[in-house]
């Protein structure tokens, strides 16, 4: 053997050395996050158990009993929610599927916590178990979990539906029927001016949009255009929504409008916050599109063309003082509301995402105990922290605070944690 040889063979020796040590500890890491997501599974379900067992203790008793119950819940979830800087919906949405994972399948979990699958394994079955009755999913689970831990949560996912299928002693025609009550759009911001909409429909209704969209798309393809694909189905479907064109229409005169074309068609009433010297035309600073965030100047001005209950709100560039608010949309509310609304942006309640103009405007320090009506004592809050702000154990504590142009609001929960949410405010100096 050469030397040349023996060096090779000595580093790669050396090599699978190496790579057998980064797998060992791989799957080792992979192992103790199966074992903590284990254990937050039952603490969240221990959680929500302590929850219904208190509420009659923690909730007054002017709400229902069910209702209680469920106030005590999220009160629990929007603790839990501040002490880790978490959406409190993810917090919801993890406390039940955990509730799930302990109550209905045990033996799941003990395999998470072994780490023999992970929780994606895990969530993939629960998924799938929660539309299977109560008496086939003894069966469900232990075709399943076998599965589970030989099989990529991909092919899981594939295997997983097969068996909840072939298991499932209700019709799919019946099932079919009580899933299209579910059907909705949902609205997904992105990044740079973009987002997302998302369709949940019947998978025809769905095939058929898509097939539709493909058709008119390939149409304005073969008649020059230069769009991509991908561009011409997209910018197909929004003028379809927003114009009403129809690859029937394409057909007769096969090109596609441009999105700038499509959005002058939008005439929806919008609230958008514009720099004054963006307004000016002097500055290329974004404006802002309640709901969403920054949009550019160009869009911004397009969309308010067209808006019949447009309120624009110019804002000083350096302070973010407010110098003007329209008032030509018919149900104005007061100014100060809106002052209050245009500052907070969100529901004040750390983590909450739901828009001011959908949220009461509170009294932090109540009315009946001496508190002003004034901006300072004014936050908004959505109808579920607003009445959690009132139960036992729940405080909120506002007031200014970190400089001239901050507004901080300081929540404190049963447990004694507090969280906080401070914006920026247009009413310093």
């Amino acid at each position: 053997m050469t030397e040349t040889t023996l060096i090779a063979t000595r580093v790669g020796d050396e090599y699978a050395a190496q790579l057998a040590e980064f797998s060992d500890e791989y799957a080792e890491i992979h192992r103790l996050r199966a074992a903590l997501d284990a254990r937050e599974a039952r603490l969240l379900a221990r959680s929500a158990a302590y929850a219904d067992a208190f509420a009659d203790a923690t909730v007054p008793a002017i709400f229902p009993p069910a209702e209680r119950q469920a106030l005590s819940r999220r009160s629990t979830c929007a603790a839990l929610a501040m002490a880790t800087r978490t959406p409190e919906r993810t917090v919801q949405r993890a406390t039940n599927d955990a509730e799930r994972l302990v109550n209905e399948a045990p033996a799941v979990l003990e395999s998470l916590e072994a780490g023999r699958i992970s929780a994606r394994h895990a969530q993939t079955i629960i998924d799938q178990l929660s539309d299977v009755p109560t008496a086939g999913r003894a069966v469900f689970l232990e075709a399943v979990l076998p599965a589970a831990e030989q099989l990529t949560n991909a092919n899981l996912r594939r295997r997983a539906r097969v068996l909840r299928e072939r298991l499932h002693p209700e019709s799919i025609t019946a099932r079919a029927t009580r899933s299209e009550a579910d059907r909705r759009v949902e609205f997904e911001p992105a990044a740079d001016g973009m987002a997302w909409v998302h369709l949940f429909t019947t998978a025809p209704i769905a095939q058929g949009i898509t097939e539709r969209v493909e058709a008119a798309a390939a149409e304005s393809r073969q008649a020059g255009d230069s769009r991509t694909c991908g561009q011409l189905q997209a910018d197909a479907l929004a003028a379809l929504a927003l114009t009403g064109v129809t690859p029937e229409d394409v057909m007769s005169s096969p090109v596609l409008p441009h999105p700038i074309e499509v959005q002058e068609h939008i005439t929806p009433t919008v609230q958008i916050t514009v720099p004054a010297l963006t307004m000016a035309g002097v500055s290329d600073a974004p404006a802002t599109l309640d709901g969403y965030g920054p949009i550019d100047p160009e869009t911004a001005a397009r969309i308010a063309v067209n808006a019949p209950s447009f309120t624009r709100i110019l804002v000083q560039p350096e302070t973010g003082a407010v110098l003007s608010v329209g008032r030509n949309q018919y149900r104005i509310p007061a100014d100060l509301q809106r002052a209050v609304r245009l500052r907070d942006g969100t529901c004040r309640a750390p983590g909450c995402g739901r828009r001011a103009r959908a949220c009461d405007l509170d009294h932090s320090v109540a009315w009946e105990d001496g508190g002003t009506t004034d901006v300072g004592n004014l936050a908004c809050l959505c109808r579920h922290h607003h009445r959690m702000k009132h139960l036992p154990g729940w405080n909120l504590d506002h007031a200014p605070g970190g400089g001239p142009r901050v507004d901080d609001t300081r929540w404190e929960t049963p447990s004694d944690r507090t969280g906080s949410s401070t914006v920026l405010t247009s009413f310093g100096p």
